[in-house]
């Protein structure tokens, strides 16, 4: 096995495929990888045996898999769902399940490492939607704004049930994915059950180029910025500092950034988003290895809005880097936090290509806050819990700016309406 070569492995980076993933038509995991399991079980009979480079004990674990492995390809009533690299994959997904980091390290097909690397650039053909499969069940997350699938109607909570007819019952993220897949111009229809609603609706929705922005803003009464950060892209940073010029010169005395539901991307950015509400050389994070050892990642100097107070919004659906900026903001006190526990992601991925030109990305070190709270399984606590209704979607930053005062305080949106009584509170000291 060796490093992957690309610039990607400059990255220590990731999307979360377990909580909210884009719908953008990545394949089942069907990767070509046999020969990696293949060249370390001896007891496969094969061309040429090898020997197992584990303890008799682990290589008579092995032996009962293959036994497993034969009984399903030669006995399951359905011969032709019996597919070698599907098995494959899915033994290697299964294998790294164990580990307990689950949908953060993870095994990528050739097609999948081609789509996650399309998603970093934020571009791509599909219909636009953040997915997760909760409780045996794919919901939407979030559409992402201006995309088919905010334009078709569909909203954060809803079910999927079926895909073009065929029910998504026991389905994959991965797997609906693959259904959703498509060229633009095509119509798929989602069979959806709204939050509250006893009976599901036909969602056609024709898939198009998507253009995901990473970062989106509008001011808002009483000289607040309304800053929503969607992910941790190539261009977020200098997204940020674009959106941060302009609006100073609109005059913002505060600002609210909006984590929610963002699922973390790229450190280096999560690192330029810090550096421009913290003064330079502030630690960020600590990274711990194996043996932990810890090894602080400071700020950069350069921040545009190192003087302008801040309120911060975050979610069940924020991770990964949304949850190192906000444990940052909160360790120097820097934010005050309102919303709910995040995530709990918290690994350092580094990528490895395989022989096939498919890809493990494997957490080999783990985030901490600058005072050294672990982020992976516990997440970010808030400084004020505030819980929002199932019901109800987060505000846009376009869609606040609609909104008078009065109207954004008394918004179901209860966590901005919150946001913004303590922004206003910050802007009158």
């Amino acid at each position: 096995m060796s490093s992957n070569s690309s610039p990607l492995d400059l990255l220590r980076a990731r999307i979360p495929l377990w909580a909210t993933t884009v719908l953008v038509g990545l394949t089942l995991m069907i990767g070509l990888s046999g020969g990696l399991l293949g060249g370390l079980l001896i007891n496969r009979p094969a061309p040429a045996p090898v020997a197992c480079p584990e303890s008799e004990a682990v290589c008579k674990e092995f032996t009962v898999f293959w036994e497993a492995w034969d009984l399903a390809r030669d006995h399951y009533v359905e011969p032709a769902a019996s597919k070698p690299e599907a098995m494959t994959a899915g033994a290697i997904n299964g294998m790294l399940d164990t580990l307990g980091d689950n949908g953060h390290t993870r095994f990528l097909t050739v097609k999948e490492l081609q789509a996650w690397e399309e998603q970093l650039r934020g571009s791509f053909e599909g219909i636009g939607a953040y997915i997760d499969v909760r409780d045996g069940q794919t919901v939407i997350v979030a559409p992402i704004e201006g995309s088919p699938a905010a334009q078709a109607g569909l909203l954060p909570g809803d079910v999927v049930l079926a895909v073009d007819g065929a029910t998504t019952e026991g389905w994959t993220v991965s797997e609906l994915q693959r259904r959703v897949k498509g060229p633009k111009g095509t119509t798929v229809t989602l069979t959806v059950r709204h939050l509250n609603a006893e009976q599901s609706v036909d969602v056609p929705i024709t898939r198009a180029q998507v253009v995901v922005p990473s970062v989106t803003w509008r001011m808002l009464p009483d000289n607040m910025a309304l800053i929503r950060l969607a992910s941790f892209d190539t261009d977020t940073g200098t997204e940020l500092q674009a959106a941060l010029r302009e609006l100073r010169t609109q005059g913002a005395q505060t600002i609210i950034l909006d984590l929610r539901n963002n699922p973390g991307g790229l450190l280096d950015q999560a690192i330029m988003v810090a550096s421009q509400f913290l003064p330079v050389g502030t630690t960020v994070l600590l990274e711990a290895d194996r043996t932990g050892t810890r090894k602080p990642t400071v700020t950069n100097s350069g921040g545009l809005a190192l003087d302008l107070p801040l309120v911060v919004l975050i979610n069940k659906g924020s991770a990964s880097s949304s949850e190192i900026v906000s444990g940052a903001f909160q360790a120097a006190g820097r934010a005050r936090l309102v919303g709910e526990t995040t995530f709990g992601t918290g690994t350092v991925l580094t990528p490895y290509r395989l022989s096939d030109g498919s890809q493990l990305l494997l957490g080999t070190q783990q985030w901490l806050t600058p005072d050294g709270h672990q982020i992976r399984g516990q997440g970010i606590v808030p400084d004020e819990r505030v819980v929002l209704p199932l019901n109800v979607a987060p505000l846009s930053p376009a869609e606040a700016a609609m909104l008078d005062l009065a109207k954004l305080r008394a918004s179901p949106d209860v966590q901005l309406a919150r946001a913004i009584e303590l922004a206003s509170s910050a802007a009158r000291r």
